[in-house]
């Protein structure tokens, strides 16, 4: 498995984020989809015009 190093401020960021010591590939999975369903979200809404 890939290993990434993150520096202080994000750590302290994940950490404000996180709910009962949630793990961080937890946080992080969340995170991608949210920024998955808003980018698809925003496809979709410019093939409207």
């Amino acid at each position: 498995m890939p290993q990434i190093h993150l520096d202080e401020e994000t750590v302290e960021r994940l950490d404000a984020l996180r709910v009962d010591d949630e793990e961080y590939d937890a946080i992080v999975t969340e995170l991608i989809n949210i920024y998955e369903a808003e980018e698809l979200t925003l496809f979709r809404g410019g093939d409207l015009e």
